[in-house]
């Protein structure tokens, strides 16, 4: 069971990367360069995870936050680097923060004032993942732009020049 739940992810990693990294070299170094968020920091956050469920039983819910900052800072350090979205993903540190004070504030005693913290935390980040996706696809419309201009400039003029009908 342990080989599979760590041998089928490691491979369905490596079998994206050659699907996206097609034609060109594939070593160690190229391998560490791309992956280094599953080999290290992934695993820690999932390290702490096991030490909460499994090895305290439970008692040890302060375990969670940095098991949850690292497993999510893990995920945007690994997707980051595989489609080279740095300059899009970047709140989700901000967000790992949320992530690891949100379980801790869910099996934990439910204390209601780490809901401030973690809401700010949240719509910080999201508010950030919109604004730059936004400019990342408003920089992809530069292609169009153009085309774009001339449709506003004939609706503009249209709505300008039409006559309301009076009833």
């Amino acid at each position: 069971m342990l080989k599979r739940s760590i041998i089928g992810p490691a491979l369905m990693l490596i079998g994206v990367f050659l699907y996206f990294n097609q034609g060109q070299s594939f070593g160690a170094g190229a391998v560490f360069a791309n992956f280094w968020a599953s080999m290290f920091i992934i695993p820690l956050g999932l390290f702490f995870h096991w030490l909460y469920f499994g090895v305290t039983g439970g008692k040890g819910v302060g375990l969670l936050i940095p098991g949850g900052i690292l497993f999510t800072v893990g995920l945007v350090c690994q997707l980051s680097t595989l489609f080279s979205a740095w300059h899009i993903l970047w709140p989700g540190f901000i967000l790992a923060v949320a992530v690891g004070l949100f379980e801790f504030y869910w099996f934990g005693n439910r204390n209601k004032w780490l809901l401030i913290p973690i809401n700010i935390l949240a719509v910080l980040s999201l508010l950030f993942f919109g604004v730059f996706s936004l400019s990342a696809a408003s920089g992809q419309l530069a292609t169009v732009q153009p085309l774009l201009a001339i449709a506003l400039i004939i609706v503009g003029a249209f709505a300008m020049l039409s006559r309301k009908k009076e009833q």
